[in-house]
């Protein structure tokens, strides 16, 4: 499966805000957007101040795409599935990419960052329903069991992620969480307003719609 494989900070810089790859270390003083609050590659005199429409709705699409770990062929499906469904079309691709199997490890706590919830489902060590699934792009519906391997609960990496989210509380209302069992529970489909990154989707529908 292709998947990007370069600096991760360099996206959050040219995004110019944290992405959250790297987890919670993008909070801290040692993210490199607080460090350097200029777009990678750019010699100071060529920064620009203004953008076109065009560029502000690239962007938009980038930071949302980044966001979630998905390339443009991948994120790309999600909007075109999304048009297809009721409802307004910006709501149900974020609804849709929140739904995605590597996101819900990431929002219930068992990995710090969706990049590392990734690599658990891909590697096997999620169970939905009770079965493996290691497909990172899995629809999860309302009632979806989610369960770290049972082998692999003792894992230093998950015990890590799961008391850092409990510390911070940081696992959505529409998820239910057992961390002591490292299992997990979809409560209902998330909506909108459970979204709480300021994200602008109606850009990136501007931006397909051309």
């Amino acid at each position: 499966m292709a998947k990007y494989t370069g600096p991760s900070c360099k996206l959050c810089r040219r995004e110019g805000m944290p992405l959250m790859l790297k987890g919670q270390r993008c909070l801290t003083d040692k993210c490199a957007v607080k460090k350097k609050k200029y777009p990678p590659g750019l010699p100071k005199k060529n920064r620009r101040s203004k953008f076109s429409e065009y560029a502000i709705q690239l962007r938009e699409k980038q930071k949302i795409k980044r966001s979630y770990g998905l390339l443009e062929s991948q994120f790309r499906r999600v909007f075109e599935k999304s048009t297809r469904m009721r409802g307004v079309t910006g709501e149900n691709m974020l609804v849709l990419l929140e739904r995605r199997l590597d996101n819900v490890v990431y929002r219930m706590g068992f990995a710090s960052s969706r990049m590392q919830a990734r690599q658990l489902v891909n590697h096997r060590q999620i169970l939905v329903n009770g079965r493996i699934v290691d497909v990172c792009s899995f629809i999860v519906t309302e009632g979806t069991e989610v369960e770290v391997k049972p082998k692999f609960k003792e894992n230093l990496m998950i015990k890590d992620s799961i008391k850092l989210s409990k510390a911070t509380n940081s696992a959505p209302e529409w998820v239910e969480v057992e961390f002591d069992n490292a299992k997990g529970k979809v409560l209902r489909l998330p909506a909108r307003q459970d979204i709480t990154e300021n994200y602008n989707e109606r850009l990136v529908i501007e931006l397909y719609s051309k």
